[in-house]
C-alpha cells in the first residue's frame, strides 16, 4: 500500500474543529455511499451471469458490511447537523457504474476494484484517526474500526486474485486516482 497521508493541519479560530469534523463526516458518508453502490453494481452483474452465484453472494456480503457503515454515517450526519455531499447522486451513479464495469471485465477485475478503493480508503481513515484521536476520541475509535473492515476487504480482494486482473496496474491506478479526487470534492461540496 502507499504511504500514509499526513493529517490536515488544524484550522485556526472558533468552530474550526466543528467545521473539520463536518468535512470528515461528509466525505466518509460519500465514500460509504459509493462503496455500497460499487458492490451493488458488481452483485447485479454477477447475479445475472450464469455460474456466478458465489461471486454475487460474496459481493452482496461486502455490500452489507458497507451498508452498516453508511447507516452509521447517516446517523452521525443527522445527529451533528452536517449536510451530506451535494454530489451524492454522482457518487451513487459513479459507484454503481464502476462496480458494474469492473464486474463485466471479470471477477479478478472486480476484486482489483476493491483492492484499489480500499487501499485509498484505509489510508484516508488512518489519517483521520490520527487527526481526531486527541480531540474526538470516540469518533476516531469508530473510524479505526471501519479502517479495519476496509483492510479486511482489501486483503480478501488480493487473496481472491485481484492482482491477476487484466491491466491490473493501470486499472488500479485509475481507480485510486478517481478515489482521491472524489475525496477532495466530497469534503467541500
Amino acid at each position: 500500500m502507499d504511504s500514509k497521508p499526513s493529517p490536515v493541519p488544524p484550522r485556526p479560530g472558533s468552530g474550526a474543529l466543528k467545521a473539520r469534523t463536518a468535512e470528515i463526516l461528509r466525505v466518509d458518508h460519500a465514500g460509504e455511499l459509493a462503496a455500497v453502490q460499487i458492490y451493488r453494481g458488481q452483485r447485479a452483474v454477477f447475479a445475472a451471469a450464469r455460474g456466478k452465484d458465489a461471486a454475487a453472494a460474496e459481493f452482496a456480503e461486502l455490500g452489507r458490511q458497507e451498508e452498516a457503515h453508511l447507516e452509521a454515517f447517516e446517523s452521525l450526519l443527522s445527529r451533528r447537523g452536517v449536510r451530506p455531499s451535494l454530489l451524492s447522486p454522482l457518487w451513487s451513479a459513479a459507484g454503481f457504474a464502476l462496480g458494474a464495469a469492473t464486474a463485466l471485465i471479470g471477477e479478478k477485475a472486480a476484486h482489483a476494484c476493491t483492492e484499489a478503493v480500499e487501499s485509498v480508503i484505509e489510508q484516508h481513515y488512518a489519517g483521520q484517526v490520527e487527526e481526531l484521536s486527541a480531540v474526538e476520541p470516540a469518533l476516531a475509535q469508530r473510524l479505526e474500526a471501519y479502517r479495519a473492515d476496509e483492510l479486511a476487504h482489501h486483503d480478501k480482494a488480493v487473496q481472491s486474485g485481484a492482482r491477476a486482473a487484466p491491466g491490473h496496474g493501470l486499472l488500479t491506478a485509475v481507480i485510486r486516482a478517481g478515489c482521491r479526487a472524489a475525496i477532495k470534492a466530497a469534503e467541500r461540496v
